[in-house]
C-alpha cells in the first residue's frame, strides 16, 4: 500500500492508528495473494490463494471498523470472519455468505484434493475476490486498482 492510501484511511479513522496500519497491511497481503493466485496454474492452489485473499480483505474491514466487545456481553467461542463481517459492514453481508459457503472447498483445496475445485470455479472465485477486494477498498475510503486483465487466468 502506498503512503497515500494509508493517509486517506488514517484521515478517516484518526483515533485508531494501530488498527489502520493493520487494515492496510491486510489489504496489501490480500492484493499480493490475489496477484499470486492469478499466476497460479493449479486450480486448487488458485482457489485456495484467492479465498485467502478474500479472508484477508474481510479481516481488514474488521480491523478498521470493529469495536471491542464488553466482556459481560461477549459470546462464547470463536466466530469466523465471515460471521463477524455482516455485523461490522452489513453492506458486505452477501459477500460474507458467499465466501463462507466456499470455506469447505478451500479446506479441500488446501488439503491437495485435486477434485476439490474445477478450473472454472477457481477462475470465477479469482474474479469474485477481485471485485470483493475493490468493494472493501471503496468501503474503507481507498482507491481500488483492479487486477490487471492479463494477470487473470482462464
Amino acid at each position: 500500500m502506498s503512503a497515500l492510501n494509508g493517509g486517506v484511511l488514517a484521515n478517516r479513522f484518526e483515533r485508531r492508528g494501530p488498527t489502520i496500519q493493520a487494515a492496510l497491511d491486510l489489504l496489501a497481503l490480500a492484493r499480493q495473494g490475489l496477484a499470486e493466485a492469478a499466476t497460479t496454474v493449479v486450480s486448487t492452489d488458485r482457489y485456495a490463494a484467492a479465498h485467502l485473499a478474500a479472508l484477508r480483505s474481510a479481516a481488514a474491514v474488521l480491523a478498521a471498523r470493529a469495536r471491542p466487545v464488553d466482556r459481560g456481553s461477549r459470546r462464547r467461542g470463536p466466530r469466523s470472519v465471515w460471521a463477524l463481517l455482516p455485523e461490522v459492514a452489513p453492506e458486505l453481508g452477501e459477500w460474507a455468505a458467499y465466501f463462507a459457503a466456499g470455506a469447505r472447498k478451500r479446506a479441500a483445496a488446501d488439503a491437495g484434493l485435486s477434485s476439490a475445485v474445477t478450473t472454472r470455479e477457481a477462475d470465477d472465485l479469482l474474479r469474485d475476490v477481485d471485485t470483493f477486494l475493490g468493494l472493501v477498498e471503496v468501503t474503507l475510503g481507498l482507491p481500488h486498482q483492479p487486477l490487471a486483465p492479463g494477470a487473470a487466468v482462464g
